[in-house]
């Protein structure tokens, strides 16, 4: 089911977003789609977790804001595969805190590759050798990635 959202919904829900510093106007045509996903401008655009909008991969490929964590190339595969991200195969992070919404790309291409929430801050990341550091919420080829449009 998709519902286009008025001039009125689409300032409520710059608000939701607000902290992605995400410039949206009036003429941005926003449709919601099975109460789950937010579409701008024909793009799949956010989906909704626990009451939080978190940006897709697709939307973030052409609109870099998200903070980032890069892996080594031997961790792509399992990213790729829904795994959380383990703080070994991590090379080089931004300044973040615990609960961030992250993207996550490899450090050859630098391309994201998943969406994920810190499950810790940069000074812990930092000073870990072993555990996960970020929790999986969205990467290639998954459910998400398959219904965008």
């Amino acid at each position: 089911m998709r519902k286009q959202l008025s001039k009125r919904e689409i300032e409520e829900f710059s608000e939701k977003i607000s902290k992605y510093k995400i410039a949206l106007t009036k003429k941005d045509r926003m449709e919601i789609i099975d109460e789950k996903f937010l579409s701008i401008n024909n793009v799949t655009s956010f989906f909704l977790i626990d009451d939080e909008w978190i940006p897709t991969l697709r939307y973030i490929l052409s609109n870099h804001i998200l903070k980032t964590v890069t892996v080594d190339m031997g961790a792509v595969k399992f990213v790729v595969s829904g795994a959380d991200i383990m703080r070994p195969g991590i090379v080089a992070w931004d300044d973040f805190a615990k609960d961030e919404i992250v993207s996550v790309i490899d450090e050859k291409n630098r391309k994201p590759l998943a969406v994920g929430k810190m499950l810790v801050s940069a000074d812990e990341l930092s000073s870990m050798k072993t555990g996960k550091a970020v929790k999986n919420l969205h990467w290639v080829g998954d459910d998400i990635w398959n219904s965008s449009t």
